[in-house]
């Protein structure tokens, strides 16, 4: 049995190992870069020999004014399951910037080291590396992605990882993004991620390219982040008024539903059930987080359930998946730690150079 166990999660991680376009990294880490002056990253669900965020922050190191990047490989154990990893060992890199003035990450400026495992992000040796780290940027197995956030939370890392839209209602996930622990990067989603050559094309949305590349999409991805951004102190522009015609109650939640996040009436001051993707505009000087449907985590409405089916229901027909949000009063103070995070995100001269 527990090697059946072993097995299953050695098959999980072959079919969660996607490597991130380094122009998709480009495009979200740009509107970070005051905050790695500085700070140590750390990318520990990389092969740094094919990551992309190894080359990125390697590459950027002066213009970012990094102080070190480290960088963990996971090696499994079970070789016959992964065919392409060349190394008998696990390891991590470890980078301090240019030494000898070409701005260029040579090999002998790039010390490598070996771990004693398989440098597995939960190991004893990555959580002393992870302890080292300011700012944690990677792109985590999917089918781990709670515990891993669990981990940065405990750690109280810093951090901009990739995950699945859905993750927002995930009922580990949910309460770090009502608490303000944890919200959408500034890009929303990309489509495609590059896949190793013994990846089966056995799952949807895979494709080769004419260059042999094999290639998945997983749907609607986004970054992930407890870094303030100044995308998340911009107020969503409304335009709709209430009315009970196209804003109806659900039979079995307080609150109403609208159905599209652009279309959230101005002038209503009870809950509303709104799509997920409100997480991408929301701004929490304008709008606090109640809760979510009951279908994704039981006792995390908010107290807007009134009992029945846990799915909103219209007239006995199920919305997709809802939170629940209700408009913040303009007299409502922040609180100190809120007022210090806007004060944070203000624009500066340099913003938008």
């Amino acid at each position: 049995m527990a090697g059946n166990k072993s097995l299953h999660e050695a098959n999980k991680a072959k079919e969660d190992e996607f490597y991130t376009e380094l122009s998709d990294i480009e495009n979200e880490l740009k509107h970070y870069k005051e905050h790695f002056r500085g700070k140590t990253v750390l990318c520990n669900c990389d092969d740094p020999r094919v990551s992309n965020f190894f080359h990125y922050f390697s590459y950027n190191f002066e213009k970012l004014g990094l102080k070190r990047l480290i960088t963990t490989c996971y090696k499994n154990q079970n070789r016959d399951l992964f065919s392409t990893n060349d190394s008998e060992r696990a390891i991590w890199l470890e980078y301090f910037g240019d030494r000898n003035g070409n701005l260029v990450p040579d090999p002998e400026e790039i010390g490598i080291n070996y771990f004693n495992g398989d440098g597995d992000f939960r190991s004893p040796e990555c959580i002393e590396l992870l302890k080292q780290a300011d700012i944690v940027v990677t792109n985590p197995p999917f089918s781990l992605f709670r515990e891993y956030v669990a981990q940065l939370m405990k750690y109280e890392k810093k951090f901009v990882i990739i995950g699945n839209q859905n993750a927002i209602t995930y009922k580990e996930i949910f309460p770090y993004i009502k608490e303000n622990k944890m919200w959408l990067g500034s890009t929303l989603s990309f489509a495609k991620f590059r896949v190793p050559d013994y990846y089966e094309p056995r799952a949807t949305r895979f494709w080769i390219d004419e260059t042999g590349q094999k290639w998945r999409s997983l749907g609607n991805i986004c970054w992930f982040t407890n870094l303030d951004i100044a995308k998340r102190h911009e107020d969503m522009i409304l335009y709709k008024k209430y009315n009970s015609e196209e804003y109806p109650k659900y039979d079995n939640y307080n609150a109403i539903e609208v159905g599209k996040v652009a279309e959230i009436p101005m002038d209503y001051d009870g809950v509303m059930g709104v799509p997920i993707t409100f997480m991408d505009k929301h701004n929490p000087k304008q709008f606090d987080i109640i809760g979510m449907g009951e279908d994704n985590g039981s006792g995390h409405s908010g107290g807007v359930w009134n009992g029945g089916s846990k799915s909103c229901l219209v007239n006995g027909k199920a919305a997709f998946k809802r939170i629940f949000i209700r408009r913040r009063p303009q007299n409502i103070p922040y609180t100190m730690e809120e007022s210090q995070m806007s004060m944070a995100a203000e624009p500066r001269d340099d913003d938008n150079n």
